[in-house]
Formats: structure tokens, C-alpha cells, sequence
């Protein structure tokens, strides 16, 4: 089992910047593939951006490529999420995922754990 920890979420300007953490726990002897996800309020969970267990691979949304970069520090067991010129348009409640699954993975269906995800809040 696996659990994971959101943080640095908060409340930004538009055009500033944010870094989420996701701190992993539990069956940290292996590696795993890591997603972020995000829902807004009345909308459905949507991919943002994901990277392979040894962050040689990464994917993103078109929504937020170029802003956004995830990037992970295996050896603190921690996949971060740097959010720059962020939008009015980003706010939601950002989740960390992870999956045993080799490879990049837009799909939240492929992740087997998630954290209890994080508000972040951008505003005009």
C-alpha cells in the first residue's frame, strides 16, 4: 500500500506561481509511475501532467504545457508539480496519483493510489 500527501497548494494571482509537493509512504522499496490530476468544482477529474518512475518521461495536458513541470526526487520519495503563469482558469483541487504501471499514463482509471488532494485557487 501506498499513500501520498499533498502539499503547497494555496491561494495565488494570476500569473504567479505555485509548487506542489506529493509525499509517497509505505511500499517505497519500489518505483512508481506518478500522475497530477486536477477537478474543478461541478467538473469532472482531469489529467494535468504525469512522469515515469525514473522522470527520464513526462506528458502534459495542452491546457498546461509550458507552464507546468513535473519533475520527482525518488530519493525523498517525492513528485512535485511547478505550476508557473497559472490562471484563473487552473483553480481546482490538484490530486497526486501513482501506479505500478510502466510508462507515462493520462488515464486516472491506471493509477492505483491517491493522495486527498490539494486546493489551489488562482485569482483575476
Amino acid at each position: 500500500q501506498v499513500q501520498l500527501v499533498e502539499s503547497g497548494g494555496g491561494l495565488v494571482q494570476a500569473g504567479g506561481s505555485l509548487r506542489l509537493s506529493c509525499a509517497a509512504s509505505g511500499r517505497t522499496d519500489s518505483t512508481f509511475a506518478s500522475g497530477w490530476f486536477r477537478q474543478a468544482p461541478g467538473k469532472e477529474r482531469e489529467f494535468v501532467a504525469s512522469i515515469n518512475s525514473i522522470g527520464s518521461n513526462t506528458y502534459y495536458a495542452d491546457s498546461v504545457k509550458g507552464r507546468f513541470t513535473i519533475s520527482r526526487d525518488n530519493a525523498k520519495n517525492t513528485v512535485y508539480l511547478q505550476m508557473n503563469s497559472l490562471k484563473p482558469e487552473d483553480t481546482a483541487v490538484y490530486y497526486c496519483s501513482a501506479t505500478t504501471r510502466l510508462g507515462v499514463w493520462t488515464i486516472k482509471e491506471k493509477y492505483d493510489w491517491w493522495g486527498q488532494g490539494t486546493q489551489v485557487t488562482v485569482s483575476s
